[in-house]
This record gives structure tokens, sequence and C-alpha cells, in this order.
């Protein structure tokens, strides 16, 4: 992590720390890539294999993507995000496969269906839970985080 954290901007380094840690802590492993405008840093949990969520880096800063397998146990807490994140999450694309199985490539995993301040959202994984690293974003982003790791430990 060493390598991945020196590229990190300075702004971001205490959040990204924090996330690791958590992350390592529970069961996760990370593998990092070089990417067009910086490195990646992707965590699996170990326990279904399963990706759970991947620092990118943007020539807009640093965002982290969070792929929130079980969302409907912990949808209600979507309702409590700062409206920048709503904002996101909204304009984030529909998922073609759940739309029409056959609109989408047969080997993409499936997106998320959940409801968000009462209105049913049927987004794709790779942009729904896509969100800058910032002060605002931080806490929210660990708690879906947090909710998250909970949630795949009763699964």
């Amino acid at each position: 992590m060493v390598d991945f954290l020196d590229t990190v901007d300075k702004q971001y380094k205490d959040f990204v720390q924090q996330v690791h840690e958590f992350l390592l802590q529970n069961r996760c492993r990370y593998n990092i890539k070089s990417a067009k405008s910086g490195y990646t840093a992707s965590y699996v949990n170990q326990q279904n294999k399963r990706t759970i969520a991947t620092f990118i880096t943007r020539k807009s800063g640093m965002k982290l993507r969070l792929f929130p397998e079980h969302i409907l146990q912990y949808q209600a807490c979507l309702n409590t995000l700062p409206d920048n994140m709503k904002k996101d999450i909204k304009k984030a694309s529909v998922c073609k496969r759940l739309v029409d199985p056959n609109a989408c490539n047969p080997r993409c995993i499936k997106g998320y269906e959940f409801m968000m301040d009462n209105e049913v959202y049927q987004k794709c994984r790779y942009s729904a839970f896509q969100h800058a690293i910032c002060d605002e974003n931080n806490g929210f982003m660990m708690t879906l985080l947090e909710k998250e790791i909970e949630a795949s430990k009763c699964a």
C-alpha cells in the first residue's frame, strides 16, 4: 500500500488510510493497478470474493467507488446522504441489464435497484456510488462501507 499511498494527495491521505485499515481489518484484500490518470486500488471482500470499494484517481480529484451488494438491507440511510451525493447517484447511468437483460454484455454484473427519497432507482454498479473524496462525503461513505461489511457478514 505504500506505493499507492505515496501517490495520494495529502488532502485525501487520512481518509484513504482510514478506509484502507478498516477494509483490511474486515478481511478484504487490495490490488493496486496503474491507470491512465493515476493508480486505482480495489478491495475485495474475501468472504464473498466481490469487490467492495475502489479508489480512483481522476483529474478532478480522487473518488471512491462503492459496490453496495446488500444495499436493500440499509437503503434507508441513502435518505441521509448530502445533496451532492444524491445528485451523483441520480445522474449515474441506468443499469441496462436491470431494464432489459439482453441490452448489455451478458457477462456484465447487474447494477442495483434501490429506493432513495421514496423514488426507485435502477443504477449501473460502476457509476451509481462513485463519489468525490471530500470532508462533506467522507463520513457518509464510511458509513456505507460499514453497513455493507456488516450486511455481508450476515449473508
